[in-house]
């Protein structure tokens, strides 16, 4: 069995341009990496392609990101043998932490190893946008810009170092309604420039002052707990909060350890998925 690890991500910067001919949003956002992942184990069989998961919200069929990668290995590089896909689930599920794209991302990754491909992570990435706007990003990991329907990717500096506490209520968002009630023209626009200088300078209250989300706004009117999370997060004192991707997780960020039990145990007072990690922001190498 050949393990792969498959990282989460949070949104610092999340901002929507205009809607594309082909339907698509063109968007623009930093990601970057957290130390909280999903552990992907691939195995070779005679034929098919099989995803075992103890969780019972992760499909076993071709509506799984990491069945749609393995799949698309197989079709493009006509592999004739088969795949057992084991996701060992950290990442919680439909959570705006991109825990599928990173599950696909890592699969990639792991059949480029396991079927001597040879691939470039920037091969990879190129596969990878084909599955979802997260996944090319998720193939490099660490920090970046990324444009377009997310597949273009510009590498970035890794953030100063401090703590992240993610906290998912107990409710799915529908990624299509909070894009359908989105508008451009009043939508508060986060500085995506900004943000980048303030990586770019290594500083923690510049990238705390520059946490931006034009979908949040939509969020937080339809999902009303989204907002009461966010505001008992500030309560309890991260430094800076905002809502990664159309949500429903909002994430705190904290450079004093010492606050850490304060927020979390807040938190867990009525939020059950409640997780205090790392941020990474280092591209992870190749499988």
């Amino acid at each position: 069995m050949l393990y792969v690890k498959a990282p989460a991500k949070i949104n610092l910067t999340l901002d929507v341009l205009h809607k594309r001919p082909d339907n698509y949003h063109e968007i623009e956002m930093i990601m970057t990496t957290v130390d909280l992942s999903d552990r992907i184990g691939l195995m070779g069989t005679a034929k098919g392609i099989h995803i075992q998961s103890a969780d019972r919200f992760v499909p076993n069929d071709s509506r799984n990101l990491a069945y749609q990668a393995a799949q698309l290995i197989k079709d493009t590089f006509n592999i004739k043998t088969g795949v057992i896909i084991s996701l060992d689930k950290k990442i919680p599920v439909a959570a705006g932490l991109a825990g599928g794209s990173s599950d696909a991302a890592a699969t990639l990754k792991g059949l480029n190893k396991l079927w001597q491909l040879n691939l470039s992570l920037d091969e990879l990435a190129e596969l990878g946008a084909k599955i979802g706007s997260d996944v090319s990003f998720c193939v490099y990991g660490g920090t970046a810009l990324a444009k377009g329907r997310g597949e273009i990717i510009q590498q970035l500096p890794t953030p100063p170092n401090c703590w992240v506490i993610l906290a998912k209520p107990t409710i799915g968002v529908s990624t299509a309604d909070v894009y359908g009630a989105f508008d451009v023209a009043t939508a508060e626009h986060p500085n995506t420039q900004a943000m980048m200088q303030a990586l770019e300078d290594g500083d923690y209250d510049a990238m705390c002052a520059n946490l931006g989300n034009a979908l949040e706004s939509v969020t937080l009117k339809l999902y009303p707990e989204v907002a009461h999370i966010k505001d008992q997060m500030k309560k309890f004192g991260a430094d800076a909060v905002l809502m990664s991707g159309s949500g429903p997780t909002v994430f705190g960020l904290v450079y004093q350890e010492a606050r850490i039990p304060r927020i979390y145990n807040g938190l867990r007072g009525f939020c059950s998925e409640v997780y205090a990690v790392r941020l990474i922001g280092e591209r992870e190498p190749l499988a």
